[in-house]
């Protein structure tokens, strides 16, 4: 016979268990936009003539493994870097941005494009519900977490654009100007409470700080991080921002990331660290404890080049105060580009360009075990990741 004591703790187990089971899961989603205009041809990147339709792709991570829940025609660019597409904080809404198109009087080139789509994640199936046009060479992408507005880094023109939100209506809001037109203005991240974000200009190795109030942005300041910073992520204390530094490319050697402290007044690049050749897409886990990184290797290199490999890597970093430690790696495809946590920080999914295909991965804080592949039409260009 029990004692009163433990029959209580038999009865409160219980009742956790109940709560547990019947507690709605959370759907985890990624979205990733598939460019069909630029493909890789022994280390050279060329235009497809006539290419077929650029796509978005919604994929649930929940499932095991991985499936495709909708997909839909939308413009999209690998040029830029990965985060290139932006998730509302309620899973709503998707924002997909396009920096080039094809040259409709040279099949051979691009040009410039300053289109970002609105996409509807909870429509059946998912619709698009407008295409705004923002500023030449829209490339990264973000919400705030109040979900209430938006940035876009035209990387053309030295410019970030705002749009509101209200629920799904999106509109243009204004821009502010950065003042060097030629700076290359790459991905645009919030803090976590929303006052501040981060811009990093690739052409003139400089994180532009912006200052926010409202829906009222201002250029505030920049500082130097590191040789051509190109993707960037704020950790959930906001204490932490991580820049990735491209390099001058796989002919450059190793490349960097830049750890900055936003708790510094000023703020300041306080270290950098080595993680290879060319650390394309960046992501920092929703619990703040890890890095993930997808870094080219020489994928994108002559198969001729002493430099090339024929794989790509997949890296995970502990992230420890202001500390970077390596964890762990894995092999992935070829010119690879984003790189998005989902499932509590124990999900990694990741894009390759020329496999046509999406990588997942499992994580357990010590290894990464893959679990999946997903094809998709074109080259996975842009890839964020969300719960809802």
């Amino acid at each position: 016979m029990k004692t009163p004591t433990a029959l209580l703790t038999s009865m409160m187990a219980a009742c956790l268990a109940m709560i547990v089971t019947t507690r709605p899961a959370e759907a985890q989603i990624a979205v990733s936009a598939n460019d069909t205009t630029l493909v890789l041809q022994d280390g050279a990147q060329v235009v497809v003539p006539n290419p077929g339709p650029d796509t978005v792709t919604v994929i649930d991570l929940g499932a095991t493994p991985a499936k495709v829940l909708g997909q839909i025609e939308a413009p999209a660019s690998v040029i830029g870097p990965p985060q290139s597409v932006a998730i509302a904080p309620d899973a709503s809404i998707a924002l997909v941005t396009s920096s080039t198109k094809n040259d409709p009087s040279d099949a051979t080139k691009t040009v410039p494009d300053d289109r970002v789509t609105v996409i509807d994640l909870t429509a059946s199936p998912i619709a698009v519900l407008t295409t705004l046009h923002t500023g030449a060479g829209a490339s990264g992408v973000s919400f705030n977490r109040a979900g209430t507005l938006a940035l876009v880094a035209n990387r053309t023109e030295g410019t970030i654009s705002v749009l509101t939100v209200a629920g799904k209506t999106v509109r243009v809001a204004g821009k502010v100007d950065l003042g060097a037109p030629a700076s290359g203005p790459s991905h645009v991240v919030f803090t976590p409470d929303g006052r501040r974000a981060l811009v990093t200009r690739n052409s003139d190795s400089q994180v532009s700080i912006l200052a926010i109030d409202g829906s009222s942005v201002t250029h505030s300041g920049d500082i130097t991080v590191g040789l051509q910073p190109y993707g960037v992520d704020v950790a959930p204390s906001g204490d932490i921002a991580i820049a990735a530094n491209i390099g001058v490319g796989a002919t450059g050697g190793i490349d960097t990331v830049a750890i900055i402290d936003l708790a510094h007044t000023p703020v300041r690049t306080i270290d950098q660290v080595a993680v290879g050749p060319t650390p394309e897409g960046l992501a920092i886990s929703p619990d703040g404890r890890y890095v993930a990184l997808t870094v080219m290797n020489g994928t994108n290199t002559p198969a001729a080049s002493p430099l090339h490999h024929d794989f790509g890597l997949l890296r995970v970093f502990a992230l420890n105060g202001h500390t970077l430690t390596p964890v762990t790696d894995a092999h992935i495809g070829q010119w690879c580009q984003g790189v998005a946590w989902s499932g509590g920080s124990r999900t990694l999914i990741t894009g390759c360009m020329v496999d046509k295909a999406l990588f997942t991965f499992s994580f357990d804080g010590r290894t990464l075990t893959p679990t999946g592949r997903i094809a998709v039409p074109g080259g996975p260009a842009g890839l964020r990741a969300a719960e809802r």
